[in-house]
């Protein structure tokens, strides 16, 4: 498509690349990408299933791993085919409409995800400094609201940005170098002034994903604390290892983020590959190494998966 240099015509398709500069290795790239989907999907809709119908799993921990196993499903499903078609087929084109609701989705998904990993955190802290009340604390009514709660936050936070970009002129470039469509990468492409987008954009991290960060670490400073208060080493061992696969998962799920982040701010000589790269991988590897993460450290899964793949063995 042309491109044009005034204000009263709008670009309603746009390409993506994939990622710049590596066009001629995309099939290879492929490759990985095609593996961690179909491991992401495997492995998170077993881990689904299990959680739900096995009533010995029907705890408050297994309940929101179930949620999170979900909204993984969905990130990948959004981002990953997308990629794979470009890799595979050059086939790149996508309309704003589909290009907006792309980005809704993947930011809400996001979202979700980082509210769902506080709630674990505060799980974990209930289940270590109140055991006695864990069960009446955290019951099925709250845990259903507190998942409503979280997909309402993003779902409200994130909705007016498509209001902020409907009402943008994309009379520039409408070539993407990137696998799936973003907020301000797309509005870049605007011959208007996105100043509010990108304040926009900055309440929303602050008020979603830095304040689920700080909230993570106080629950988990208060959760030190009461394990380190405990008389016996075996209930501190005990207490620790109930959180050993939360810990890793939120590193893996914030860690990507901040090194992009960080990366973008101040990494400007680095290659634009790169930086589409690491985007990809905070999309892609969570999804994948989270049920396998869960799988390895917790005894429970480890166990239904087992008697799941060998049922005659005992």
């Amino acid at each position: 498509m042309t491109t044009l240099n005034h204000t009263g015509v709008s670009h309603t398709v746009f390409r993506l690349l994939g990622i710049p500069g590596l066009e001629d290795q995309h099939m290879w790239i492929s490759i990985p990408f095609f593996i961690c989907y179909v491991v992401a999907l495997l492995g998170n809709s077993l881990l689904i299933f299990i959680i739900l119908t096995k009533s010995s799993l029907h705890e408050p921990m297994y309940l929101f791993l179930c949620m999170l196993a979900g909204a993984d499903v969905v990130l990948s499903t959004c981002t990953v085919p997308q990629a794979l078609a470009i890799f595979w087929f050059h086939a790149g084109e996508i309309s704003l409409d589909r290009c907006i609701t792309q980005f809704f989705v993947t930011h809400c998904i996001f979202m979700s995800e980082s509210g769902i990993l506080l709630v674990m955190a505060f799980d974990r802290y209930i289940a270590i400094c109140y055991p006695l009340r864990y069960s009446t604390i955290l019951t099925h009514t709250l845990i259903g609201k507190i998942g409503v709660a979280i997909f309402l936050r993003s779902y409200c936070t994130i909705f007016p940005i498509i209001f902020l970009l409907k009402r943008l002129t994309f009379c520039q470039n409408n070539v993407i170098p990137h696998t799936f469509c973003e907020h301000i990468g797309l509005a870049k492409y605007a011959c208007n002034d996105i100043q509010v987008n990108i304040w926009y954009r900055l309440f929303v991290i602050v008020s979603t994903v830095v304040l689920d960060v700080l909230l993570i670490f106080v629950s988990y400073v208060l959760i030190l604390r009461a394990v380190f208060h405990m008389p016996s080493q075996d209930a501190r061992h005990k207490a620790l290892n109930t959180c050993g696969s939360h810990v890793c998962v939120i590193i893996l799920f914030y860690g990507p983020g901040i090194f992009t982040t960080l990366t973008q701010r101040f990494g400007r000589h680095v290659p634009p590959h790169i930086h589409i790269s690491l985007a990809n991988v905070c999309i892609v590897a969570p999804p994948m190494l989270n049920p396998i993460i869960y799988g390895i450290k917790t005894k429970q899964i480890r166990e239904q998966v087992a008697h799941m793949l060998f049922p005659k063995q005992k």
